[in-house]
């Protein structure tokens, strides 16, 4: 299947796609895929991404077909129904292939130094690692002894400390939900063991991404449709947010949602009407369009120069020209 082309902006865009680069579906048939990131091991190296509605984390081979690697990786009770936002596959009502569901399952993932994935649960409200033997350790599920509202995505830096944005997303009826505990969306920090608030000034936070050295922090603001960047300080907290990108008025299905940075120091973030490449001073490079709603993005292959791209039923890959930052 052939997709849109690529909406070329600005003349180094070509330094970053090929003339003849092109989108292509990998794997499909899910309900709200999300949190893409790449394994590199070798030749076992895969990769490993959410399905929301099915509380699962799935795992794919290059060139073969995915795999549960995780169950439960969400809310872990049974009474499903009482958790996580409601959603829908975006067909009407009257179309026999419509269907609803609730949004309880695990969102984001990443991983550490030590190569442990950390997943932001969502629904299970919480921010969980993995260990090496395969056992779950919450690193975090309460600030000031309030429980989060359903912790959406997460980075780590180089030192180790996690950044994670907590929404309303894991309850079912969101910011009205009488399990809700914090009342507001924010961004967080966990660092030697303490969770401190770092950003409050974005009414519907969702993806994060660090600049290559790590002194700028970008966050977006979801379905209202921009990004901010933040100045890093020595202690991992956050000064001078302002606008970095303002994408309101583009159409276009998908919202601003997840976000990597390539080693160039440019931006790539799920937008309006496809993935955004926008450089680190703001302009706008250029636009990969999507057939769905983009969810999130990871640079992955052996050389990191292949954007895997995560949408509601489907994973999508295009080869690029740069490598994502380290």
């Amino acid at each position: 299947m052939s997709y849109a082309p690529i909406v070329r902006m600005d003349k180094r865009v070509d330094g970053l796609l090929s003339p003849d680069a092109k989108l292509e579906a990998v794997v499909t048939g899910f309900g709200f895929t999300e949190g893409v990131t790449w394994i590199n091991a070798g030749a076992d190296s895969h990769l490993l991404f959410s399905d929301i509605p099915a509380n699962v984390i799935y795992r794919w081979y290059p060139g073969g077909e995915a795999e549960i690697y995780l169950e439960k990786t969400g809310y872990q009770g049974v009474d499903v129904w009482r958790v996580g936002m409601p959603f829908t596959n975006g067909k009407p009502e009257d179309d026999p292939q419509f269907e609803q569901f609730n949004m309880f399952g695990s969102n984001g993932l990443t991983l550490d130094q030590e190569a442990r994935l950390i997943i932001a649960t969502w629904g299970g409200r919480s921010i969980v690692r993995v260990e090496k033997d395969g056992q779950r350790s919450v690193l975090a599920e309460t600030y000031q002894g309030k429980r989060f509202g359903g912790p959406n995505d997460v980075v780590v830096r180089k030192d180790g400390s996690i950044y994670f944005t907590d929404t309303f997303g894991g309850m079912a009826k969101l910011g009205a939900d009488p399990r809700c505990e914090i009342d507001i969306n924010a961004i967080y920090m966990i660092q030697n063991g303490n969770v401190v608030r770092v950003v409050d000034d974005i009414p519907n936070t969702n993806g994060l991404a660090f600049s290559p050295d790590e002194k700028v922090l970008y966050a977006n603001g979801s379905i209202d449709n921009y990004i901010r960047r933040y100045d890093v300080l020595a202690d991992g907290t956050m000064t001078n947010g302002r606008m970095f990108a303002d994408l309101r008025d583009e159409s276009g299905i998908g919202i601003t949602d997840g976000m990597r940075v390539d080693e160039r120091g440019n931006l790539w973030s799920t937008g309006p009407g496809g993935v955004w490449i926008i450089s680190a001073e703001g302009t706008r490079l250029g636009r990969i369009p999507l057939p769905e709603g983009g969810t999130n993005l990871v640079f992955g292959g052996a050389d990191r120069r292949t954007v895997f791209v995560s949408c509601p039923t489907t994973i999508y890959r295009i080869e690029t020209l740069v490598a994502g930052a380290r």
